[in-house]
């Protein structure tokens, strides 16, 4: 049985909420209807630590657990005090509930922390809210609810407690390890030392594992798995970054065997961008940190780049006038910076992770930042922020959700059914982007209500006023609650869960079967309202959210790459006008980002069949993230000039301005065709004519002093950071043809009529 349980429960998760649960609830609704004979205590530490200890697991060290869990239950409390004070009448009990709905449901954007814990604070509202009683009731409720909690910070401390875990940090440390190992293979060759194939292929393979690895990791959990601590964001941040690492050494590897490749300046950069690398692995992995500090080998490479970048044009052919020729004298170079820039940032990023580790405990609770991060409450305005859009996924689910759940109040209150909170209860369970994904769940959930009504139906017919069986067997129940949604099904948890309520409500007033008979009525009359939400509001589900979406992130990514050139075209001549409106669109690229990512979850989620494969989403959002960072690389570069040399720069600045015209020009074409205008074209080839063109152009700096000659080579680099987004058309022209293509079809489809076919995804 427990290898059976492993297989569907990953570190049996579920096991330990079940079992802590399957302890705590009856304890406490005995305490309440044995002990102190109080219903209303016995109800909100029965359901409070249901919600505190099965519907929330929060993860990260023990002190972060216990912090995150005190913080629900507060929140909890103070709910619970709202929830009576507005339950009548019936329009206040609607509308506050409609507010809190939304609020608890938009504000898990900020925090996977608090997105993990929503259904929590939802149900601290719910129950008090759906059971309208008069204020004097307030200190019973909330005594109930606070004594759950207490007992639920001892279960989670002392209960089986989960090993502290942090899979994305283990799988970035890994994926860096290993891409070191790749990159001193690459660097081996440069050096002439012998490298046997099969070594470097097994290299590249397990690089590109451990890369397939941290990206899963990344993308398997239902929310972006953010924080809002210092290191948790820290960590976040490296994704991106190491996915696009993993691009530049496959674009490096192709050009394996190019003596040029072997500049002794060239292979100084990559030997120090290796030792670097591998030195930010072992600070993420487990173990003992090295004695040696990271800034050391950052400033190492700092200093070979700069004596690479000092050397470039010593050998260059400035005389020959071949279009390409001194282009491709300095690729190499281009590529030992591009690779030194990735793993730059990846530093900075663990700098950052290691000095909030790092800080004392006052400085923790003063909230000082390590250098290059902004603090918690800006973060979150910043998250926040990116999701106020019309066409951003998580405010449309979050507005859904607040309407379901508000107009599931209202009609409780209005029917004056008993246990009214079942109706708001079977809303919030099967509420979905869409109106087919919430149909299923209104399948599955009334199936499994109906499965659970005639399971305890027939138990507490068979039982029937032994009270001593039933307490008997409601730990065990309550234990299958908890396990059957994680290792068997949704509708498996919904029987479940109801022969609990039939088991619990027999204990307080027995009433047979036909309190089973209640249940299935009013969670029909829950799911019937989420149901007619989901068909009303965005019907076109999670597939059309995220073509919209990924053509957002590319306008934007486009638009910010093209403001990153700007600023490097004005920085050939100290102009800095630029500067703010490149900072401007970098906020908006990371925005749509934001979407994007939310958008992809709620793809992966859907049921349904998909016209969209896992691997072509994952390569167009691999893309946007390429644009992104391409348009960094371009800042950066400019961003160490001095106050350049006076000279006539006009005729490259001005092919400069149209190869990133053209090159910005082919993802606004597709980001359009996404958003249903248009058709993606085929990728742009290389214009080596244009290459000829800013070559002729910088041809006099670089003659020039060492201040000319370096704002020659950063230009012709300029050019090739453009010209990386251009070879990744390559890449995406094939996927993001077939998302337009599925994205027109759903165009097509009447407003009310589902987006995906039936049945259930093989992704």
């Amino acid at each position: 049985m427990l290898s059976w349980l492993r297989t569907r429960d990953a570190g049996l998760t579920a096991l330990r909420r079940a079992a802590r649960t399957a302890i705590v609830m009856p304890l406490m609704f005995a305490l309440g209807t044995q002990v102190l004979h109080n219903a209303n205590l016995a109800t909100f530490a029965a359901f409070g630590s249901f919600a505190m200890l099965l519907l929330a697991d929060f993860g990260g060290r023990m002190r972060e657990r216990l912090l995150a869990q005190l913080a629900l239950v507060l929140t909890g409390g103070v709910f619970v005090c709202l929830g009576t004070l507005v339950s009548r009448p019936t329009w206040l009990a609607t509308a506050a509930m409609a507010a809190v709905g939304f609020l608890v449901l938009f504000s898990g954007v900020v925090s996977s922390v608090l997105a993990a814990a929503s259904t929590s604070v939802l149900l601290s509202f719910i129950l008090p809210v759906a059971q309208p009683a008069p204020i004097h009731t307030i200190p019973d409720r909330l005594a109930g609810w606070l004594l759950a909690g207490a007992v639920s910070l001892v279960a989670v401390g002392l209960l089986w407690p989960a090993p502290a875990r942090d899979p994305l940090r283990a799988a970035a440390a890994e994926a860096c390890r290993l891409l070191a190992a790749r990159l001193r293979l690459e660097v081996a060759e440069g050096l002439g030392e012998p490298v046997v194939a099969a070594e470097r292929e097994a290299a590249v393979a397990e690089a590109e594992r451990a890369v397939a690895t941290l990206r899963t990791r990344f993308l398997a959990t239902p929310y972006r798995p953010t924080g809002l601590t210092t290191t948790a964001r820290a960590v976040i941040r490296l994704v991106d970054e190491v996915l696009w690492l993993e691009l530049i050494l496959q674009a490096s590897g192709d050009r394996r065997g190019d003596p040029a490749s072997a500049q002794p300046q060239v292979c100084q950069v990559k030997a120090a961008t290796a030792t670097l690398l591998e030195h930010c692995a072992r600070e993420l992995g487990p173990g003992q940190r090295p004695g040696d500090r990271i800034e050391a080998h950052l400033t190492a490479l700092v200093q070979a780049r700069d004596r690479m970048e000092q050397a470039a044009t010593s050998t260059l052919p400035v005389r020959q006038r071949g279009d390409t020729v001194l282009v491709s004298a300095l690729e190499p170079s281009f590529r030992a910076h591009e690779l030194s820039f990735a793993v730059t940032a990846i530093a900075q990023n663990v700098i950052a992770a290691v000095a909030a580790e790092r800080r004392s405990w006052w400085q923790q609770v003063l909230g000082r930042q390590p250098q290059g991060l902004s603090g918690p409450l800006t973060a979150a305005q910043q998250r926040a922020g990116a999701h106020v859009e019309r066409h951003s996924v998580w405010l449309h689910n979050s507005v859904r959700g607040a309407i379901g759940l508000g107009g599931a109040v209202f009609i409780a209150d209005v029917s004056g059914v008993q246990h009214s909170f079942w109706i708001v209860l079977g809303a919030l369970s099967v509420l979905r982007s869409n109106a087919l994904t919430t149909g299923q769940n209104v399948f599955r959930g009334l199936l499994g209500t109906g499965a659970g009504f005639i399971v305890g139906g027939l138990l507490v017919e068979l039982i029937g006023t032994n009270t001593s069986v039933l307490w008997a067997l409601l730990p065990l129940a309550i234990l299958l609650a908890g396990l059957a949604p994680a290792v068997v099904s949704f509708a498996a948890g919904q029987a479940a869960f109801t022969v609990t309520l039939l088991i619990l409500f027999n204990i307080i007033s027995p009433a047979g079967w036909r309190v089973g008979l209640v249940r299935v009525e009013d969670v029909a009359i829950g799911c019937a309202v989420s149901l007619v939400v989901g068909a009303l509001f965005w019907p076109r589900g999670a597939a059309a959210a995220l073509a919209v979406a990924l053509s957002e992130a590319y306008r934007d990514g486009a638009d910010y790459l093209q403001a990153a050139v700007a600023v490097g075209v004005a920085s050939c001549d100290a102009v800095a006008e630029d500067q703010a409106t490149a900072a401007a669109e970098a906020e908006r690229a990371a925005a749509s980002a934001r979407r994007l990512d939310d958008a992809f979850r709620g793809f992966l989620a859907e049921r349904g069949g998909k016209q969209l494969s896992l691997a072509q989403v994952a390569t167009l959002m691999t893309g946007v993230a390429g644009l992104r960072l391409s348009a960094e690389a371009v800042l950066d570069l400019w961003a160490r000039i001095g106050n350049p040399p006076i000279a006539d720069r006009s005729a490259a600045k001005a092919e400069l301005s149209r190869a990133a015209d053209r090159v910005v020009g082919w993802y606004r074409t597709v980001a359009a065709a996404l958003h249903g205008s248009g058709a993606v074209p085929d990728p742009l080839p290389r214009d080596a004519e244009a290459d000829g063109a800013l070559v002729t152009a910088v041809r006099t700096d670089l003659a020039g002093d060492g201040a000319q000659s370096a704002i020659a080579v950063r230009m012709i680099w300029t050019g090739e950071h453009v010209d990386a987004a251009r070879r990744l058309q390559a890449e995406l022209a094939a996927p993001a043809a077939t998302a337009a293509a599925a994205r027109a079809r759903l165009d097509r489809l009447p407003v009310l009529r589902p987006a995906v076919a039936s049945g259930e995804s093989a992704g």
